[in-house]
């Protein structure tokens, strides 16, 4: 049987680098979960174990650590796109680089104290190719978000299995997980990012949702038309079902005030939203 090799990559995964900037008596803090990939002239390694053209995932690592120190660490898209400009332009072996980092928020309770935020998550992904392209995209994680009416789910196609009763007055709850395409380098990332997270917030909190994938929609338009830098929005936003308890054994009435939260198992609606213009994504998401 003749076999060929496929498309590959290696790198260091979750590399995890906390920055303290010391300003005198005041600190600033940056904490980062950084996973570096690369890929390229990589045939020989995987045919006849000739590590000649391997960068080490440990040299990967320390490359981040250092970086933090002699760059600084500002906007992690920048911070991403410093190093996978670095691995591209400085090894001939390597054609390709990803560089995907978390971010994880403090907020300040002193000088030198800080109290980590709650589990929502900002996120890039940079590629940067031998050829000088590179692409951002920027997003969060595990927002958790809640409307405790103003949304309905009715006129579903129903089969023999169907149990769920239409309700024309629901809490919906999500966990958004975005991620949103620049047409470019960006003047301000962190800008950026507060225009999408907020006009995201406002047309979940503002829409009206016949379904999750109508708000799902109406966040991603939103998010479209406020921030003309970003192209493409995708969206995963799993249903985290609340259902109304039966308090009726007890001789108690619930009118739609006491509820059972399950996390499993639950709808998973996913979508993406994009300009009509956009430009093509490449390898932009891989």
């Amino acid at each position: 049987m003749a076999t060929k090799l496929g498309p590959n990559r290696y790198g260091k995964a979750e590399t995890r680098l906390v920055r303290v900037v010391r300003d005198g008596p005041v600190h600033h803090i940056k904490d980062l979960n950084v996973s570096t990939s690369l890929s390229g002239d990589m045939q020989a390694v995987h045919l006849t174990g000739d590590n000649a053209a391997v960068l080490p995932t440990d040299t990967q690592k320390n490359t981040a650590y250092a970086f933090a120190q002699k760059h600084g660490v500002g906007q992690i898209e920048e911070f991403a796109l410093l190093l996978a400009r670095h691995f591209v332009e400085s090894q001939p072996t390597i054609h390709h680089a990803r560089v995907e980092i978390d971010e994880y928020a403090w907020s300040r309770r002193g000088p030198h104290s800080f109290v980590r935020e709650g589990g929502e998550v900002r996120t890039c992904v940079v590629h940067h190719d031998r050829d000088g392209r590179s692409t951002v995209v920027s997003g969060l994680k595990d927002m958790v978000v809640l409307n405790s009416t103003g949304s309905e789910f009715h006129g579903y196609l129903v089969d023999e299995y169907t149990t769920l009763p239409p309700t024309d007055d629901r809490v919906l709850a999500t966990a958004v997980n975005a991620r949103w395409r620049h047409t470019g380098e960006t003047s301000s990332y962190g800008k950026s990012y507060e225009e999408v997270r907020q006009a995201m917030l406002e047309a979940f909190a503002g829409t009206h949702s016949l379904s999750l994938q109508q708000t799902l929609y109406a966040m991603g338009d939103r998010a479209l038309d406020t921030c003309p830098e970003i192209c493409e929005v995708r969206l995963a936003m799993p249903n985290k079902h609340h259902f109304l308890v039966d308090l009726s054994p007890f001789g108690l009435d619930n009118d739609n005030e006491v509820y059972y939260a399950a996390d499993r198992p639950y709808g998973l609606i996913e979508g993406s939203v994009l300009r009509e213009d956009a430009p093509d994504a490449g390898f932009a998401w891989e």
